[in-house]
């Protein structure tokens, strides 16, 4: 069972390191125009709800990466909001 974990943590590592371009990028140029705030929120609403989930089924992989994806998300929107 414990590659079913190590499966879980490459997973969740790889969806939440994508993000950090973004919030590089974002963070460098103050530019985030081509941001969809529709889609920034609804991934911040969609990871809150996985993290959640992992929390109430107990589970390290989910709670790790939804914790960490929703530090990025919140990031990125509160860059949307701040430099439309």
């Amino acid at each position: 069972m414990v590659y079913i974990e190590i499966i879980g943590f490459a997973a969740g590592t790889l969806t939440t390191v994508c993000l950090v371009p973004q919030v590089l990028k974002a963070w460098k140029t103050k530019l985030t125009r081509d941001v969809s705030l529709v889609w920034v929120v609804t991934l911040t609403i969609g990871v809150v709800l996985w993290l959640a989930y992992g929390i109430l089924i107990n589970s390290l992989p989910i709670i790790v990466a939804n914790f960490f994806t929703l530090i990025l998300s919140l990031i990125i929107l509160l860059l949307k909001l701040k430099y439309k």
